[in-house]
């Protein structure tokens, strides 16, 4: 699995690219045909509470999974990603067992 985060706006801590990187992994156990995760951190509005936005994309053969999320911070907004994201995937196995 590639893992790719990128931060908008702000220099990211590798603290929290290490907090990334643990929660991204645990994708990988959901569905093990990840092949590519996308971590988008932006700080929309610097003076503003809610200001904390965290794309989150996966990419498996054939398909991409998209969430995004705004809250007080990163930590928080990746981990409402990756649970919108291992809805999304456990679905799409779903489906795949399915046919």
């Amino acid at each position: 699995m590639e893992l790719q985060i990128k931060a908008i706006n702000f220099e990211a801590t590798e603290k929290l690219q290490a907090f990334v990187e643990k929660k991204a992994a645990k994708l990988e156990k959901q569905c093990d045909e990840v092949q590519k995760v996308e971590v988008q951190l932006k700080v929309v509005k610097p003076q503003t509470a809610v200001n904390k936005t965290v794309t989150l994309e996966v990419k498996v053969p054939g398909k991409s999974f998209f969430t995004e999320k705004t809250t007080d911070t990163f930590e928080q907004g990746v981990d409402d990603c990756i649970d919108a994201m291992k809805i999304q995937l456990v679905k799409y196995k779903e489906k795949l067992r399915e046919h």
